[in-house]
């Protein structure tokens, strides 16, 4: 069989072939058919290596329905075969290393998501960029207030309008942050499209679902969980999907002596923020009996609240993988009485599941009703935009 690699770029894929050893053909290409001739339809097998990244799961689908062979590889280890060594990294270095890779074997392969959680994933995508978005309008808003010496007073992101809206500021102040404000407006109408297409979906995967009887987790949480992890089986234990999502310590241990450092903030980035600011509502606003949250308040007495939120963080990650896997609702009861390494026995037993799926009904119909009331205080705004 061939072995072939593509090296993706941002404008350019550079295309190569080796054959016992020698470089047979190379080529660079802005589209994927500008390969027809080479990798189309009809053309000798091939084993096709390419780095694992979102545009690679396209091309992965389109060169498997071409019928060769598609190998992703993991991004995270490639400098195991190759790639990135003595200084040099160029496109077509690096599909030349993968190319030999492919025909000599051991290549560190990454998991091909399903295109259910492509899909999830995209929806997530769309919805974390209104929100940083709007963030990041709504910092700027407050910037300029204070520059024309004036203030306005602490609220939520998704309050801010209604807040700007009660201030008292000086009209030359409006006239100054208006644009901005109508665009966060816009924004909120579209966050709030986008959270309802979140919440359909999560409606729709009895796993989200299961998963929101967590504390500290919401429909967001939820299937970012499940879009990144795809499969709770492909997974050894709770530790394997904690190292997966980077929340385990760094480790340089030898001559006996174990060193840890930082976590190893490997893997997806977003859902490890996620998975952190659930750990911090736990600690900050969770129930007081629950044994998750006293868990975390006696690290943070012993070794202060950050280290806190990242083991809550880190211990959430596997109690959510646990609960997948059992398919069984969150039982705090239970996980009283269990250990870290006991994670997906105490997800097994839910003694309270119907109780905490209602409580999962009220807080979809909660959010739908606080979803209803932002978003009327942004058409308001848009409307104000329509008359002026």
């Amino acid at each position: 069989m061939r072995s072939v690699a593509l090296d993706l770029g941002v404008r350019d894929t550079s295309f190569c072939e080796v054959s016992q050893g020698v470089v047979v053909a190379r080529r660079t290409i802005r589209e994927l058919a500008a390969l027809s001739d080479v990798l189309g339809p009809g053309t000798r097998r091939a084993r096709v290596a390419l780095e694992a990244c979102r545009e690679a799961w396209h091309i992965h689908d389109q060169l498997r329905a071409w019928g060769h062979d598609v190998l992703l590889v993991d991004t995270t280890r490639v400098r195991q075969i190759g790639i990135r060594q003595h200084g040099r990294k160029t496109d077509r270095i690096d599909a030349e290393v993968l190319a030999r890779a492919v025909e000599l074997g051991g290549i560190p392969m990454a998991h091909v998501l399903s295109p259910e959680r492509r899909a999830l994933r995209d929806l997530l995508a769309v919805r974390r960029a209104l929100v940083e978005t709007r963030a990041q309008y709504v910092t700027t808003v407050r910037g300029l207030i204070r520059s024309h010496g004036e203030r306005m007073g602490t609220c939520a992101t998704a309050d801010f309008l209604a807040k700007v809206s009660n201030a008292d500021l000086k009209p030359e102040t409006r006239e100054i942050i208006d644009p901005i404000v109508r665009a966060i407006a816009a924004i909120n109408v579209q966050l709030a499209k986008a959270d309802e297409r979140v919440d359909q979906a999560a409606q729709q995967e009895a796993v989200i679902q299961r998963l929101m009887t967590a504390p500290g987790v919401g429909p967001v949480v939820a299937a970012a969980f499940v879009s990144v992890i795809d499969e709770a089986h492909r997974f050894e234990g709770a530790h394997h999907v904690e190292s997966y999502v980077g929340l385990v310590p760094r480790e340089t241990s030898s001559g006996g002596k174990q060193r840890l450092g930082a976590i190893t903030k490997h893997g997806n980035a977003y859902l490890r923020s996620l998975l952190v600011q659930s750990a911090s509502v736990i600690l900050r606003t969770g129930d007081p009996d629950d044994p998750m949250r006293r868990w975390g308040r006696a690290i943070a007495e012993r070794r202060g609240r950050k280290i806190a939120v990242v083991a809550v963080a880190r211990r959430l990650t596997g109690i959510l993988w646990a609960m997948w896997r059992t398919e069984t609702t969150y039982d705090s009861a239970r996980l009283a009485s269990s250990s870290a390494q006991g994670l997906a026995e105490s997800a097994r037993v839910a003694v309270s599941a119907a109780e905490a799926m209602a409580l999962v009904a009220k807080k979809a119909h909660d959010r739908t009703r606080d979803r209803e009331r932002r978003l009327r205080v942004a058409e308001i705004s848009c409307d104000k935009e329509v008359d002026a």
